[in-house]
Parts: structure tokens; C-alpha cells; sequence
């Protein structure tokens, strides 16, 4: 959804947009694919991932979060890196380990 010159982007869990079937059996590998799923929403609506200013990471089970955040720190240079919520949480969509939605400028 885009509003003035931010982009809100829905939940981001692991599908592959090809199969529709749910990629990676663990924290991080399900990261890697909810953050080239989220790449692609923002590029779509005209953003990217440089242009990200608040991320929520929604986790199954927060001692994932070493696993998660490897992978969140090869998409965010720490810099840079938007600002940030993690939360656990007792149930995702389609069971999945990783979920991210975003806020970002045009």
C-alpha cells in the first residue's frame, strides 16, 4: 500500500512466488526467502530495501533470532538498518518459522 511516499508492506512469509510452496525447513533459510519476497513487494510499488525505515520480524520462536538475524544483516548494512521490532509470536501463517513486514520511502 502506498501512501504519500511511504510503501506498507503486508506480512512476508516464506513462499516461493514460483511453486507457492513454502521455502526453508529452518529460521534462516526461511529469512533468506522472506526477505527476497519482501525485496521484490517494495520494488514493485517503486521502493526497495535501501529505502526501508521500520521493519516488524515476527518469529515463532525467539531463539531463532541469532539464525534470522545473519541473514537480516546481509539485506541491512548495520549502518543503515531500519529500525526494528522483533516479537515472538504463537502462531504464523502456514505454520512459517519468519514473518517481516516493512515500511519504507518512495
Amino acid at each position: 500500500v502506498v501512501i504519500g511516499n511511504l510503501v506498507y508492506t503486508a506480512g512476508q512469509i516464506p513462499l516461493d512466488p514460483v511453486s507457492g510452496q513454502m521455502a526453508g525447513t529452518n529460521a534462516g533459510e526461511q529469512a533468506q526467502q522472506v526477505l527476497k519476497n519482501l525485496k521484490a513487494v517494495l520494488e514493485a510499488a517503486g521502493s526497495s530495501l535501501a529505502k526501508v525505515v521500520k521493519t516488524t520480524v515476527f518469529l515463532k520462536d525467539l531463539n531463532d533470532f541469532n539464525a534470522m538475524n545473519e541473514v537480516y544483516a546481509k539485506y541491512f548494512a548495520a549502518a543503515t538498518a531500519p529500525a526494528r521490532s522483533t516479537i515472538q509470536v504463537a502462531r504464523l501463517p502456514k505454520d512459517s518459522l519468519v514473518e517481516i513486514e516493512a515500511v519504507a520511502t518512495l
